[in-house]
């Protein structure tokens, strides 16, 4: 039996074959978090079925698929597993993160944590935390669930590590409402970027090697996260609106004066401009790039995954921000503003600050800033090889687990892919598809016609092939033994 990992390469999980026993052993592992063993039975079945069934992946089919003599009994037990249990859903993932990442790095060090969100659309009010928000998925305003979260990301792979969802202030207000569906009582309004900032100063707390924080501009948009990635210890590379306000390069906003007596209260005001000068205004980003001479801009090569490069104009300017604090005569720490304007565009595509070091050289300040791109190969690959997006349950405890169980699940996939013999150089054996699916265009850019995930859900999950003797196609894909499905829990 074989699966396809989202890439040109299959893994054999035959009974008696490597990949089988690898499972076993990661998923024994990963067990060990739950609590209590009656709970490892349908961990395993459940994570199976994620990587295994075609179609769908609710509750329902991978009962069928996981114990197809005794659906009615496993769909109660995996539902149970999955919307009841009490298990830890920030253990389970510490897990996946200390098996898998061990062999993300064999090649290279985390280069950068990456901080988006993908969203869920619905058409009832009763899922938690559905409201009308931003809907990635619809590219507009619409009904849907929207989820923070953090990943580790080499050039080669990335791997969630947080995941949260978003409880708009409507159901945060709401107690009824929390009360059905489950919510925490621990669990208050926060902002998308104050649960980003959260599970970022949580992954350095728990030891974190520090990496750039990569985020898209309706994250980098917001100062407080900047400086609160700074604050973390981290330097950052986020995506700005064109309309975000900086000092142009040399000037800065004029300083207050202090008047008074010396030995009694001082009061500031500005001192006087001479006559006809004009006082320095902060600009926008757009209007800066357009303000660059034409050898300001460089072609620039990155790599997006395995094989492909790509090429676009880049400029680069140390700037200083205006946040209002800026106005009033304080001037913000000195940083880099990237911004992006491809031959084909009739103006600059996008704006980037970033606190990487002064003398870091061009072509890494782009690479490590486009780095962000695997976190939508990280969304596409979720939804369609393992199921993010198939829960159909309506509560708190069950949207989280389901998402544990789902990066579990793709953990075990992307530790698989560093078993696949190379083909060629050592960057062309993985099995991530090298490109950001087609139309992609990140929020923040201009005239974006599409969603950034607006292809997640048109295909479903990769069939595999045939198995003799099985129940199902797929149900022998990582268990040996087609009667263990018949075992109770």
């Amino acid at each position: 039996m074989k699966i396809r990992t989202s890439g040109e390469e299959e893994l054999d999980l035959q009974a008696d074959s490597g990949p089988e026993a690898r499972f076993e052993a990661y998923a024994a592992k990963l067990a060990a978090s739950l609590g209590h063993a009656d709970r490892v039975r349908p961990f395993h079945d459940y994570c199976v079925g994620l990587v295994s069934a075609e179609g769908r992946k609710s509750v329902e089919p991978l009962a069928a698929l996981t114990a197809p003599a005794r659906t009615s009994a496993q769909h109660q037990s995996l539902l149970n597993f999955v919307a009841q249990a009490a298990w830890s859903d920030a253990a389970m993932l510490r897990e996946v993160r200390e098996q898998v990442v061990p062999v993300m790095t064999r090649e290279e060090p985390i280069q950068a944590f990456i901080i988006d969100d993908t969203s869920y659309p619905k058409k009832g009010q009763h899922s938690v935390g559905v409201t009308r928000q931003y809907c990635g998925e619809r590219g507009k305003q619409d009904n849907c669930q929207v989820a923070v979260s953090l990943s580790v990301a080499t050039h080669q792979a990335s791997l969630p590590i947080a995941y949260q969802l978003y409880l708009p202030q409507d159901w945060a207000d709401d107690a009824a409402r929390r009360a059905k569906a489950g919510v925490p009582a621990e669990i208050e309004f926060q902002t998308k970027p104050e649960i980003a900032l959260a599970q970022l100063r949580a992954a350095r707390s728990a030891g974190l090697a520090a990496a750039v924080a990569l985020a898209d501009a309706a994250y980098g948009n917001d100062g407080k996260l900047r400086a609160g990635i700074t604050a973390a210890g981290l330097a950052y590379s986020v995506g700005v609106f064109s309309s975000l306000l900086v000092w142009r390069p040399g000037e800065e906003p004029r300083p207050r004066a202090a008047d008074g007596p010396e030995d009694g209260p001082r009061r500031s005001r500005r001192p006087r401009r001479a006559a006809g000068e004009k006082r320095p205004e902060p600009i926008q980003v757009k209007t800066l790039a357009k303000e660059l001479p034409a050898d300001a801009w460089q072609t620039l090569s990155w790599r997006e995954g395995s094989n492909t490069v790509l090429t676009s104009r880049f400029a680069r300017r140390r700037v200083h921000p205006a946040p209002q604090a800026a106005r009033r005569g304080e001037l913000a720490a000195e940083e880099w503003l990237l911004i992006e304007w491809p031959d084909s565009e009739a103006e600059p595509t996008h704006y980037w600050l970033s606190t990487l070091p002064a003398d870091v050289v061009f072509e890494r300040l782009v690479d490590l800033t486009k780095l962000r791109w695997r976190i939508e190969r990280d969304y596409q690959d979720l939804k369609q090889e393992v199921g993010l997006d198939h829960y159909e349950g309506r509560g708190w405890r069950g949207f989280h687990h389901h998402a544990s169980l789902c990066i579990a699940a793709y953990g075990f996939l992307i530790s698989e892919r560093e078993t696949i013999p190379p083909s060629g150089g050592s960057r062309s054996r993985r099995g991530i598809r090298s490109a950001v699916p087609a139309g992609y265009r990140p929020r923040g850019a201009p005239a974006a016609h599409a969603a950034s995930h607006a292809q997640l859900d048109r295909n479903l999950a990769p069939s595999p092939g045939p198995c003799p003797g099985a129940h199902t196609a797929a149900l022998s894909l990582l268990r040996p033994n087609p009667a263990a499905a018949r075992c109770t829990n």
